[in-house]
């Protein structure tokens, strides 16, 4: 039982008292549980004041730019850690020893093959199906398949459903976006790391040999570390919402895979990017933060403005960093990610934009990620890394 009360008091009635809870970090919470009993219910549309669920996953203080998962700052994790590692801590809630890290790895690893059945499925959508379409048909389709992993009252099936959703789903993104330009597919190899397989799976070919660069690998092994988890998002509340129904993993799934796609939520992302090929170079950006300006003007300047983070998106520094690397490794000139820059500078030092509107995200900085080496990948390497990890490790708790 709380030890602090708050009280609510309706006209003409005497008050209801609630329960104070308060959490590890962050706000107190009002436990209005009862109040329906009351005949009161509250209204909170978009949950801007409600905490949907209790969760130790991960804490985010936006005014301050602070993202932890288990208590482990992003930023850390980004240059510390490797994917799959953050995967465990997210899962199990703390840093494995080495032999833990070594039998979570091989695990994932032995699971990446698709069954082949799932492979001809690809074969039913158009080849200009837009990605997200695709992987939720797929996803979904997995039920199918893996009958020994759908009972979510059971923990061994919701384990073995939370390692082949996390092995697997390089594998599909990188089917997705082979068929979609024409190409074979590439099966997975166990002696690359997670990040060096998905590269291999997308842009090798049985004509020649792909050698995975270091740098783009862990450029990539960052970006997912970076999308791992975030909170109770509109994605992982439609997780939570289908698993609350006893709905098997696979289906939960695909249905956060169906609200990511939303253009408010990782849709987003790609609107961004639109933009910075609309606005293509620096010397256009004086007109196109004119049209923001301009309330007449349907134009918007997106990856500015965060619901969350009023100060600085914590992901964005290291986003940056490594953009440079990748640029500098390459050894190519990117325009767009130059026009990221500025637009960036413009928002953190004058007075342009509404305060709401110049917190500058890391989507603005995921552009060379997506084509510097010559293909559009951001489309499907979104489904991968925002998460059906992330989205499993909440349906769990």
């Amino acid at each position: 039982m709380a030890d602090t009360k708050a009280k609510i008091t309706l006209t003409g009635d005497t008050a209801i008292e609630l329960d104070v809870l308060k959490g590890t970090l962050g706000q107190d919470v009002i436990d209005i549980r009862s109040l329906g009993s009351k005949g009161v219910f509250t209204f909170d549309p978009g949950f801007t004041s409600t905490a949907s669920c209790e969760s130790k996953i991960t804490f985010i203080d936006g005014d301050e730019g602070i993202l932890l998962h288990r208590g482990f700052p992003i930023d850390q994790l980004a240059t510390d850690s490797n994917y799959l590692e953050v995967c465990y801590i997210l899962l199990y809630g703390e840093k494995p020893t080495q032999e833990e890290y070594d039998e979570f790895r091989t695990t994932v690893t032995r699971h990446t093959m698709i069954h082949e059945q799932i492979t001809r499925l690809f074969h039913a959508f158009r080849r200009d199906s837009h990605p997200m379409a695709v992987m939720c048909g797929i996803t979904g389709a997995l039920a199918a398949f893996y009958h020994d992993s759908l009972d979510v009252n059971n923990p061994r099936h919701r384990e073995i459903a939370a390692f082949r959703l996390l092995s697997k789903m390089p594998t599909m993104a990188a089917m997705c976006y082979k068929y979609s330009i024409g190409q074979p597919f590439v099966y997975p190899r166990n002696d690359l790391s997670y990040a060096g397989n998905f590269l291999n799976m997308m842009f090798s070919t049985p004509c020649e040999t792909y050698e995975v660069n270091p740098v783009l690998e862990r450029a990539m092994d960052r970006i997912l570390i970076l999308h791992a988890d975030h909170e109770q998002n509109a994605s992982t509340s439609t997780v939570r919402t289908a698993g609350s129904s006893g709905a098997n993993p696979f289906a939960c799934i695909a249905a956060g895979i169906a609200s990511l796609w939303g253009p408010a939520h990782g849709g987003a992302n790609e609107a961004a990017l639109k933009m910075l090929e609309e606005i293509s170079s620096v010397k256009h950006i004086p007109e196109f933060v004119r049209r923001a300006k301009d309330k007449n003007d349907s134009f918007r300047l997106m990856g500015f403005g965060h619901r969350v983070y009023k100060n600085y998106d914590p992901r964005a520094t290291v986003m940056r960093e490594t953009c440079h690397e990748v640029l500098k490794e390459l050894g190519t000139k990117d325009d767009l990610l130059e026009v990221a820059m500025e637009l960036e500078h413009i928002a953190l030092n004058g007075p342009v934009l509404h305060r709401e509107e110049t917190v500058p995200e890391r989507r603005l900085l995921l552009r060379h990620h997506s084509e510097s080496d010559g293909h559009s990948i951001f489309d499907v390497h979104r489904d991968l890394r925002h998460g059906a990890y992330r989205w499993l490790d909440c349906t769990l708790e």
